[in-house]
């Protein structure tokens, strides 16, 4: 009883994480529709260039120091603690600074690209990629303590701070380099969060490092920033190619197709982060059947409310590029088609039960035997099939990568495939939200409205149809467990 009651726990702390990350992600999903209305094709597409360049360095440079928290804070005392925020604190200043160097005019070997948006602008990119690399932590360490409500609270208010910034800087100037420097004083603002919020709960104190310790903190990041880098790689492997091989307005069109990632991404860390600490006992208690169980329930959490986000996106693809991002980047349609499949295996999450099991090592090996298979597919779909075939490889990588860490999870705990996830239930899931889906494009299909109302329209038709479709795949009682949290959430608000 008290077990189920824990995880009653940790699903309504998800909920209110992964709330906050929705609204996160629903301001900078809308803030595309100012810049692509203020900003012309050339200049957006810079700007999506350099927020591909930025996000590679953040799989590289940050060597996952900061998700190692997530091992370490729940297992050791207070005084601890701070010592492995402070080495993270100042292994990320580093981090920063040779990402900040690598994107800026002293990098003799920087792309041409990236080189032009540097032009004219001083220190300004180099200074905010160092202020990202640092900042960054904030995004993790209140969740690692477990102070889930704090961090929804600063992620809904950043993230509103941002987009507000942001879109006035292009509605009032209709240039990049503005944007640029509302995105710097952003950037500046949550490092002085994350120094309060430190200096709050655990003191600016020494000491800032000590070798044992840094040593196991490196031991445990370092084969996850390498699994992290070459997923990373060929997660982002696609843009870079489509990015070399068309031109920067065709990459704006292909890049924003990949806008379903973030999403997922979101409502998986949402959950999973809360999980995560409470895996880790798992484990270290030798409960491997407890913590596989948490980790499949986790990923139905998440099935339930992005499996009707990836069906919706693929039938309304059309109208959903038109009204965001205007029919100037209507190329992206079908390259969005295509990754709302690869992501309904993405929704299955299994990095962090590899990660409590210390296979950091093999994650590494997984992702760059995936690598190897596609970046060639991503450079042979471009070269045949355009900005779709640049899609190809991403969407094969997915699917091999999980069925390679299937089969380790089930052989390190001796658990059957079969049985390390709820593949049932993921399943019906999948099929209730295609089914509303399919309803829904079907009953507008000869509509001849523009696409706000297609979308609303659409949006209205699914949230009827879809939980009476999940009645009828006999996953009514997931619904019920939800809204029964969201209660439960909002009486304890």
């Amino acid at each position: 009883m008290s077990s189920v009651r824990a995880t009653a726990g940790l699903e309504r702390r998800a909920l209110s994480l992964g709330t906050a990350n929705a609204v996160d992600y629903a301001l900078q999903f809308l803030l595309p529709m100012v810049l692509t209305r203020t900003l012309d094709p050339h200049a957006f597409g810079e700007y999506r260039l350099l927020w591909l360049a930025v996000a590679t360095l953040m799989m590289v440079t940050p060597m996952c120091m900061a998700p190692a928290l997530y091992y370490f804070l729940p297992r050791s005392d207070r005084p601890t603690q701070r010592l492995y925020i402070n080495q993270t604190l100042v292994f990320l200043v580093f981090a920063g600074i040779v990402s900040g160097w690598a994107l800026s005019l002293w990098n003799p070997f920087l792309p041409g690209k990236l080189e032009a948006i540097n032009e004219g602008h001083g220190v300004l990119v180099p200074a905010f990629v160092l202020l990202w690399v640092f900042a960054s932590l904030l995004d993790t360490l209140p969740t690692a303590e477990e102070r889930v409500s704090w961090q929804a609270k600063v992620i809904m208010s950043l993230s509103a701070i941002r987009a507000v910034a942001l879109s006035a800087a292009a509605i009032l100037t209709h240039e990049l380099a503005p944007v640029l420097w509302a995105l710097l004083a952003f950037t500046g603002l949550k490092a002085a969060i994350l120094v309060h919020y430190v200096a709050k709960h655990h003191g600016l104190a020494g000491p800032i490092g000590r070798r044992d310790t840094f040593t196991a903190q490196v031991r445990q990041a370092a084969p996850f920033a390498l699994s992290g880098t070459l997923h990373g790689l060929r997660v982002q492997g696609d843009q870079w190619i489509a990015a070399a091989l068309f031109s920067v307005t065709q990459f704006a069109s292909f890049s924003v197709a990949t806008v379903l990632g973030p999403l997922v991404q979101i409502f998986r860390q949402s959950v999973n982060h809360v999980f995560l600490p409470s895996m880790s006992r798992l484990q270290s208690e030798g409960d491997h059947q407890g913590m596989l169980a948490l980790n499949s329930r986790a990923n139905c959490m998440v099935a339930l409310l992005v499996y009707p986000l990836l069906a919706f996106a693929f039938v309304f693809a059309e109208p959903v590029i038109t009204l965001v991002y205007t029919r100037t980047y209507i190329e992206a349609v079908p390259v969005l088609r295509l990754y709302s499949l690869g992501l309904i295996a993405f929704v299955v999450e299994l990095v962090s039960a590899l990660f409590v099991l210390r296979q950091g090592a093999f994650a590494a090996r997984t992702n760059g035997i995936v690598l190897l298979i596609a970046l060639p597919l991503s450079i042979f779909g471009a070269m045949h099939y355009g900005l779709m075939g640049a899609a190809m490889g991403s969407v094969a990588a997915i699917y091999a990568e999980r069925l390679l860490s299937l089969r380790r999870i089930s052989s390190l705990t001796g658990t059957p495939i079969r049985k390390l996830q709820d593949w049932h239930a993921l399943a019906m899931l999948l099929v209730a939200a295609a089914l509303a889906a399919g309803l829904a494009g079907l009953l507008l299909h000869w509509s001849e409205w523009t696409s706000f109302p297609t979308l609303l329209a659409g949006a209205a038709i699914m949230a009827a149809a879809y939980p009476a479709c999940l009645y009828l795949t006999g996953r009514w009682g997931d619904l019920i467990t939800f809204v029964d949290s969201m209660r439960n959430k909002a009486v304890r608000a």
